[in-house]
């Protein structure tokens, strides 16, 4: 399949699709544990938020850790209000397809959910996954406060001296403050535990992540 050079550019404000006026509608229970994925959550919980890929399979990767509360999939990092999947598609949104993971810090670190992130895909392609092409994507960290965004930082760094030392290139991955996240459509929602045998593209370089 051939693909325009605008799906590997991120657009300006001022050239993105236009939003939407109402918020996607979602089921408000998780569809592997039954919690809910709506705000508002327990106190004790956190927000983690990824962008790895395919959001099928990324999300996958995080609800199978057993103490996480709960995961949903979106879009976040552009600039269309209340974006649709066909709209982001086109790569006129500027978002990418992510993850939101709810943990309880105290029972996973945020360093075991950036591990999880490292090895699972391929942080060094750009604007692309695997056969997945286009700017929605692209890898990235999508920090809550300054403490995520110091770690995930860290992360970066000591990854990249990994993948050098195996021979693979420089990380892409951005890292950046979490902006708005907009649900997905229903269906999106842990894709594959309601549909097996789907399609997943996510793959790791083989390579582990060590923090510290």
């Amino acid at each position: 399949m051939l693909f325009s050079s605008k799906k590997l550019t991120i657009p300006a404000p001022s050239e993105a699709l236009p939003g939407n006026p109402e918020p996607m509608r979602v089921t408000n229970r998780h569809f592997v544990n039954g919690h809910p994925i709506l705000p508002p959550f327990p106190d004790r919980l956190k927000l983690a938020l990824f962008g790895l890929g395919c959001f099928w399979g990324a999300e996958r990767r995080f609800w199978t850790l057993p103490p996480i509360f709960s995961t949903a999939v979106g879009y976040s990092g552009g600039y269309t209000v209340n974006p649709t999947y066909e709209q982001v598609c086109t790569g006129m949104t500027g978002h990418s397809e992510v993850v939101r993971v709810v943990y309880d810090p105290e029972l996973t670190p945020y360093r075991e959910l950036l591990k999880v992130f490292w090895e699972s895909h391929n942080p060094t392609q750009g604007m692309r996954q695997g056969n997945d092409l286009g700017t929605q994507y692209r890898s990235g960290i999508y920090t809550y406060d300054q403490a995520q965004f110091e770690e995930a930082v860290a992360s970066r760094e000591a990854f990249q001296k990994r993948l050098t030392g195996s021979g693979f290139g420089k990380i892409t991955t951005e890292i950046l403050p979490a902006g708005e996240f907009y649900y997905a459509e229903d269906y999106h929602q842990q894709y594959l535990a309601k549909n097996p045998g789907g399609y997943c593209g996510l793959g790791g370089l083989g390579v582990c992540y060590e923090s510290g």
